[in-house]
């Protein structure tokens, strides 16, 4: 793991450029290198410029990068990390490969181009660096045929999917020669510290997530075109009714683009031999045609869907591919897509989608069905087991299930008997399999996973970084439960509390649970960890709850939802165990409120932190105005020294509903303290906080002290009243913003006290209850809740 310490790409595209930053998100020099231009651009003539000049020299790494801080999704976590990327060129800075310890090529994907780089990379090479190309498909062995052995022994494929900081996949391919000492290294560097998940593939076309998602892809197309399916239709069966992304099919080859598909399946058209296989990945006229036009997909503007502004807003509009014109887009219902909607979990939705027998069954099982055999009859031939498979498919492109976990949730031996009833040929293995006694690949015994191996189960490696609550579940570790959480044993004299409600928004069974775990954990644990395994770490409070209560005018009883929360919240920071909070993901309002708490926050990298509540008219009530008024008062001990831009900061915030870009970028917007860290790999984020749980217990953990808080009082709720006054005034916000606005102003002032007065947490947090009931009173604000509920984005009324 220490051998990686500085690196090299090269190709400043926007695959280069995306693993560049990638790499400079965890904390890795990296040198950029791409061509030198060969003409010079107007702007450069009339600077006075010369190809000579570096400017003009380093033009395509150095554009890449200023693409980079424009990019959105952000390909860095923190704008700051851009100057981890150093520019150059291939002609100039060359000889600087034999100064890095990793040299990744991410050119066109030419094989006798990236020959021709590899010789050159070759020549200025350090030997022990290990090189390794970016290809989606092209082999291997065949990059490296003209290398030297030893350098061989140190080149690999590394194929990072799209974009790099966001997609969990990156398979790793070594050639015949590569040293299987690399190999390891490589798997475990690039999941550990890139934290990614690596999947080792064979040297052959397309490898696997591609290999057999692009099979998939054109299986359906190729059904649609037979049977007279619709775009709309398609994409209604293919996403999250078959636990596959909401952009289904053709949304998702829009967003690839149509180009990049067809290179991609001509890749294995042109390699594997096999007549069946070939005439599956021959491109069907309909997308060359669509590529003869331009219709590409989202980066020129069409594809099988496309936007069009009208008076009426923005509509979007499918490809009708028997008249090639496009027109609004249709909503899909039927019996099937409605049972699979209703349906629990993705083997409930399959079996629902499946066993209704109508159009959209039908069209389920017939795109199902061949991406099963095929995947069976490429075992072996592309990756050494299903689990390899599986992650790949999953991890590149977003399926909740594997294929042969699908299989295993259809219900295997019922599955192959309706195959073989339909005259498919099932591969002899699986029949084998299924002979021998077996209903599935995948079993647990006895709180341990087996896989299928060579004929045999093989048990799936326990490893300590990846704690599983849903395994621990399983294996009757759950303390106390109810229907919003459970408490958890995760070893070691930790426990560790899930949030388990819908969209795991806090409500009176969470709250409840935390004062129950409060107290288990004081008598029996040696500390706590807040953390779950959901899509999002937490989206805030029931606010649908609130909404009714205000709504009724039973005043008394949001009170009461408030007192809990904040009681809640600050029985959990007095607990005398450490308590280490690991969000992830969403993590806003009333989420960010339950990690505050924690002696220490272990952020995902991928954590979008903010107190967001002013989008529904209300300020934070649940301890986070309080919080942020006590963070800045600790930072500035000094009383002679004014508290007063670490309040405006805190105020413009959370006025603002500022969310962070990432785990890393809590620190920009102030929610990150000195102690806290992010992980990158969020499979490891509840073992990284039990381990910080345990070396604060190891250290004779002591609660931190209770202190009164200095405040900026009625003087600084001023300030920051003149602020909000000044927005409104240039049109950026309305009346009913202002209000919320000073409500908040003056409970991070400490309300109408002298400046430099010291107060108590309990004091501010009457504060913050008092302003959020009169808050909850106002019509507006009501307003601003129903329209979040039934459109799930804010008004601003």
């Amino acid at each position: 793991m220490t051998k990686i310490r500085t690196a090299a790409v090269i190709g400043s595209g926007v695959m280069g450029s995306g693993i560049a930053a990638h790499l400079a998100n965890v904390g890795i020099p990296v040198l950029l290198l791409d061509m030198v231009p060969t003409g010079l651009l107007p702007q450069e003539e009339s600077a006075g410029l010369t190809l000579e000049h570096p400017k003009v020299r380093n033009r395509l790494a150095v554009n890449a990068m200023d693409k980079l801080k424009k990019t959105n999704p952000a390909p860095l976590y923190s704008e700051a990390f851009i100057d981890r990327i150093m520019p150059g060129n291939l002609e100039d800075d060359l000889a600087k490969l034999g100064n890095v310890d990793w040299i990744i090529e991410v050119i066109v994907e030419n094989l006798q181009a990236k020959q021709q780089l590899i010789s050159r990379i070759e020549k200025v090479w350090k030997p022990g660096t290990i090189v390794s190309s970016n290809t989606s498909g092209i082999s291997i062995h065949a990059m490296i045929e003209q290398a030297s052995d030893v350098f061989k022994k140190h080149f690999l494929g590394t194929h990072f999917f799209n974009p790099p900081r966001y997609m969990k996949l990156l398979e790793v391919i070594p050639s015949e020669h590569t040293d299987p000492a690399i190999v390891s290294l490589m798997t475990e560097f690039c999941e550990k510290k890139l934290g990614k998940g690596v999947v080792q593939a064979k040297d052959t076309p397309n490898f696997i997530a591609n290999r057999i998602g692009t099979y998939g892809l054109l299986v359906t197309l190729r059904e649609m075109l037979a049977n007279g399916y619709s775009v709309e239709e398609v994409d209604a069966v293919t996403g999250p009714a078959m636990g596959r992304p909401k952009s289904a099919t053709f949304r998702t080859l829009d967003l690839v683009g149509l180009d990049t598909f067809v290179h991609v399946a001509n890749n294995v058209f042109g390699l594997v031999d096999d007549p069946g296989e070939k005439e599956v990945f021959d491109t069907p006229a309909i997308l060359k045609t669509m590529v003869e036009k331009g219709w590409i997909g989202e980066k020129m503007g069409q594809g099988f869907y496309k936007k069009v502004k009208s008076d009426a807003g923005k509509e979007i509009q499918a490809l009708d591919l028997n008249s090639m014109a496009y027109a609004a887009s249709r909503k899909i219902s039927s019996a099937s897509l409605e049972a699979a909607k209703q349906a629990k979990g993705t083997s409930g939705k399959l079996k629902a989608l499946l066993g209704a027998k109508d159009r959209y069954s039908e069209l389920a099982w017939n795109i199902l069905k061949p991406v099963l055999l095929y995947s069976a009859a490429k075992l072996d031939e592309i990756a050494d087991s299903i689990v390899e498979m599986d992650n790949a498919l999953k991890w590149g492109f977003n399926w909740d299930l594997g294929p042969f976990e699908t299989w295993d949730a259809i219900g295997l031996k019922r599955s192959v008997e309706r195959m073989e009833a339909e005259g498919s040929e099932v591969p002899e293995w699986v029949k084998a399999w299924i002979a021998a006694g077996n209903d599935s690949f995948y079993k647990n015994k006895d709180g341990q996973s087996f896989y299928y191996l060579k004929n045999e189960y093989r048990g799936i490696e326990a490893r300590p970084e990846m704690i599983s609550l849903a395994a621990l579940k399983q294996q009757n570790k759950v303390i106390r439960s109810n229907s919003g959480a459970n408490l958890i044993d995760i070893g070691d004299g930790v426990a560790c509390l899930e949030f388990q409600s819908p969209n795991n928004a806090i409500g009176g069974d969470i709250l409840t649970m935390i004062q129950q775990s409060v107290d288990e954990v004081r008598s029996n644990y040696r500390g706590l960890v807040v953390a779950n395994e959901g899509k999002n770490f937490c989206v805030g409070a029931n606010l649908m709850l609130l909404l009714m209560e205000a709504q009724d005018g039973e005043w008394d009883e949001v009170d009461g939802i408030i007192r809990l929360f904040q009681n809640s919240m600050m029985k959990l920071k007095s607990l005398d165990k450490p308590v280490v909070a690991a969000p992830h993901k969403m993590t806003l309002g009333g989420g960010v409120e339950a990690c505050m708490p924690a002696d220490q926050i272990i952020f995902s990298s991928e954590t979008y932190y903010g107190l967001v509540e002013v989008g529904v008219g209300l300020i934070p009530a649940g301890g986070g105005c309080k919080e942020l008024a006590l963070r800045a008062s600790s930072l500035v001990r000094d009383p002679e020294v004014d508290l007063q831009p670490w309040i405006n900061a805190s105020f413009e915030t959370v006025a603002m509903a500022k969310v962070s870009t990432s785990g890393h970028d809590t620190k920009r917007l102030g929610y990150m303290r000195p102690q806290d860290t992010v992980v990158i790999n969020p499979d490891h984020r509840i073992y990284e906080a039990k381990q910080a749980v345990l070396r604060m217990d190891a250290a004779g953990y002591t609660p931190p002290a209770v202190k009164k808080i200095r405040v900026v009082g009625e003087t600084g709720k001023a300030v920051m009243q003149v602020g909000a006054y000044s927005m409104k005034q240039g049109g950026y916000i309305s009346d009913h913003d202002v209000l919320i606005a000073n409500k908040l102003a003056h409970v991070l002032a400490g309300g109408k006290v002298p400046a430099g007065t010291l107060v108590t947490e309990q004091y501010l947090l009457d504060l913050e209850r008092e302003a959020f009931l009169s808050l909850c009173g106002e019509l507006k604000t009501q307003q601003r809740m129903q329209y979040m509920l039934s459109k799930g984005k804010p008004l601003r009324n």
